[in-house]
């Protein structure tokens, strides 16, 4: 029993990889395609805020853990090995599949399209609450593209003329010399200061510039940190609720547990994050830096406002929804439909996908055991 265990955590952490792997394009995608940053960059920064989001988890987000570990999903709440193993290879083997053909799909229809179908398996269809899957998953994960999609088409014009006026205004990093007097003694030496500048320009042509930073593309490098944050503080615990049961029999403590989920999603955003990110960073439509600041503006508030209500709403969705907005502010002709059809299918088969996998694996464990 104990090995069976120590599996299903093993199975939780390569749900995590994936999920990282997949989801870290979320909010950075925005950098890479209106040319604020490169890859390797907006991967790292991407990463990082993906491990400051999974940590705040463990003490933000715990009504979605209830959610996940089955209570509501089930008339009575199955948390053998081989029911909960079979959940983990039936969404991670779609998502890492997703990932590797660089389509960004949904961590949270991939679980519970898995829970789902091993339920099924297990205990018959109708041990499913299928009103409470209905209200508390299908119908946020329906509607939160739309609703990003026309946040954004609302509040981009407004949001447009403000960040244009602070467009006008760079950052700037000065070096001064600083002379101290110890006595009869003169120190001289060199110290950074920081200034606003209105003119870009003005700011380059000083001989003391040490470096720049144009503000608006530093809103967006904060942005999209908000946004990788509030991914990770709404995936983390769908994950974590998969190897609860596991991690407390092995005596791993809550925190140890977040702690490796975290650093297992952090591995995945680091070592297969880029495929995904290219998809949305350049396959969808062209976009400038003021665009994709305001798409992770949506992004991170609707997310952000989810995970503190307990909403499993979907990243993926949420995010496609506003970078699509933003490609039809622009004209419907510089959205490239090709790539936004392929991950509208992607979408409708990711719950049967991982509900016939998931369906298989439990028949399978539930014979070995």
């Amino acid at each position: 029993m104990t090995a069976a265990f120590a599996l299903l955590l093993g199975l939780a952490f390569l749900l995590a990889y994936a999920n990282g792997a997949n989801d870290v394009s979320r909010g950075i995608a925005t950098l890479v395609g209106s040319g604020v940053t490169n890859f390797r960059r907006a991967v790292l920064w991407g990463t990082a805020w993906t491990l400051a989001g999974s940590f705040a988890a463990a003490a933000a987000s715990q009504s979605l853990v209830a959610t996940f570990s089955g209570k509501g999903f089930l008339a009575a709440p199955n948390v053998s090995p081989a029911f909960l193993a079979s959940i983990c290879l039936g969404a991670v083997s779609w998502v890492l599949f997703a990932a590797r053909a660089g389509l960004p799909v949904s961590t949270t229809h991939s679980i519970v399209g898995a829970l789902a179908g091993a339920a099924i398996v297990a205990q018959g269809a109708a041990s499913l609450h299928w009103g409470f899957v209905a209200k508390k998953v299908a119908l946020p994960l329906l509607l939160s593209p739309a609703l990003s999609l026309l946040v954004i088409y609302a509040l981009f014009p407004l949001l447009k003329p403000l960040l244009a006026s602070v467009d006008r205004y760079c950052l700037c990093l000065e070096r001064r010399v600083a002379i101290t007097a110890y006595g009869t003694a003169v120190l001289q030496g060199v110290v950074l200061e920081t200034a606003v500048v209105e003119r870009e320009e003005a700011c380059a042509a000083s001989p003391a510039v040490a470096g720049r930073l144009n503000l608006v593309d530093g809103l967006h490098w904060l942005s999209s940190g908000a946004t990788s944050f509030a991914r990770a503080l709404n995936d983390t615990p769908k994950i974590v609720a998969l190897g609860l049961a596991a991690s407390a029999l092995l005596s791993v403590t809550s925190f140890t547990f977040y702690a490796a989920i975290a650093l297992a999603m952090g591995l995945g955003s680091l070592v297969a994050g880029f495929r995904v990110t290219q998809t949305l960073a350049c396959r969808v439509t062209p976009m400038s830096h003021t665009e994709g600041l305001s798409a992770n503006l949506v992004t991170s508030l609707l997310v952000g406002l989810a995970s503190t209500k307990g909403l499993p709403v979907s990243t993926t969705h949420v995010s496609s929804g506003a970078i699509i907005g933003i490609g039809l502010h622009r004209g419907s002709g510089t959205v490239q439909w090709g790539t936004v059809r392929e991950m509208a299918i992607a979408w409708l088969v990711t719950l049967p996908a991982a509900a016939g996998i998931a369906a298989v694996a439990y028949s399978l464990l539930r014979s070995l055991s």
